[in-house]
């Protein structure tokens, strides 16, 4: 899966005024989640961005609207418009789809394998999947994407001995997390949640500065006893937010909360 170069405001976009609504929603996106502008960023007027963008004010002020919509900007009257950076948001008790994540924020989405390999379950993988024995495993790299923005960077070890039927498959449909839970009915899941500085991997990949602050979920599932995955999600420190609802039936029982320091 290729990944299409983002054009700057300037540059005009061939197609009608549909891809032009598109191109502006991207854009004006892309220019928030890569930081370029902050939260409290003041945006050009229509009349302005209409000029850049090389189309009506129409267009213009639909995009804007969209996006106040979305939680994205604001928009004050006689002020202007405001960046106001909406998060996605993940259900912590439920196993969410980045696609919808993504979907929220009214951005197309894509995925990219990056690194895909088959290999034996070494000493290291026993925190992380704990297989017993030898079983094997494969490894995935896959870059999540928000219109033509880096989004969720996913790690992920794949039990072969559960799912064998992912030895081979290309995942050129659907992403390696909703293609597992469309073939493997899991029976328990586990997330651990944490706040960690981005490392080189994911500095590179996300494309944010070196130690940036990053939201990191991990997740385990099981198949009765059997573990079947273990992922871990890393996205932009600022960029995602976890809710959890339950009801006093459903939560959890004293002494069961870990609240690491």
């Amino acid at each position: 899966m290729s990944v299409k170069a983002k054009a700057s405001p300037s540059e005009p976009v061939q197609g009608g005024a549909q891809s032009l609504h598109q191109h502006i929603l991207e854009t004006i996106v892309g220019h928030v989640l890569s930081g370029r502008w902050p939260v409290g960023h003041r945006i050009a007027s229509e009349h302005e961005l209409a000029a850049s963008f090389g189309c009506s004010r129409m267009t213009v002020s639909k995009a804007m609207t969209h996006l106040a919509q979305q939680g994205l900007i604001e928009r004050k009257r006689r002020a202007g418009s405001f960046v106001k950076r909406s998060q996605a948001t993940s259900a912590v008790l439920d196993i969410p789809d980045i696609r919808t994540e993504v979907k929220s924020l009214g951005l197309p989405y894509r995925y990219e394998i990056l690194g895909s390999r088959r290999r034996r379950r070494v000493r290291a993988d026993a925190a992380l999947l704990s297989p017993a024995g030898p079983v094997p495993l494969r490894e995935l790299l896959v870059l999540h994407y928000a219109g033509a923005t880096p989004f969720c960077l996913e790690q992920r070890l794949i039990n072969l001995d559960v799912v064998p039927q992912a030895a081979d498959e290309e995942f050129a449909t659907d992403a390696p997390g909703p293609w597992l839970t469309r073939h493997v009915p899991w029976t328990t899941a586990e997330h651990r949640i944490r706040a960690g500085g981005a490392d080189a991997l994911t500095s590179a990949r996300l494309k944010v500065r070196r130690n940036a602050p990053c939201l990191m979920i991990e997740r385990r599932t099981w198949s009765g006893e059997r573990p079947v995955t273990f992922v871990m999600l890393t996205y932009a420190g600022d960029l995602h937010q976890l809710v959890a609802r339950f009801s006093p039936a459903t939560a959890a029982p004293a002494g069961e909360f870990n609240e690491s320091r």
